[in-house]
């Protein structure tokens, strides 16, 4: 079991940028896939973007690709969502998730999540 404790949200305009930061604690850091889903108000949670455990594989959901990338630095132990180019779309409680493979990360690990809001 991992523990992770998201950082980095806050307000901040549309175009602007925010790096999100994900603690993680335990030895096991650099086995697990790491992903990053989000939930807006009156919405379903949903995928945004995942990484391989060693960082040589990442995925992303179509609405952030091109604009958002996720790193991992597994020295450190943490997990990284670099957004660019932000819209109020993007708006929502931004969480962290580990698991061994990537198709169980909705069944893995979590944060408790970080509000990211983007004004117009």
């Amino acid at each position: 079991q991992v523990q992770l404790l998201e950082s980095g949200g806050g307000l901040v305009q549309a175009r602007g940028s925010l790096r999100l930061s994900c603690a993680a604690s335990g030895r096991t850091f650099s086995s697990y896939f790491m992903g990053w889903f989000r939930q807006a108000p009156g919405k379903e949670r949903e995928f945004v973007a995942a990484i391989s455990s060693r960082g040589r594989t990442t995925y992303y959901a179509d609405s952030v690709k091109g604009r958002f990338t996720i790193s991992r630095d597994n020295d450190q132990t943490t997990l990284y969502l670099q957004m660019n180019s932000l819209k109020p779309e993007d708006t929502a409680v931004y969480y962290c998730a580990a698991a061994p493979l990537v198709a169980t990360l909705t069944r893995g690990s979590w944060g408790q999540g970080t509000q990211v809001t983007v004004s117009s």
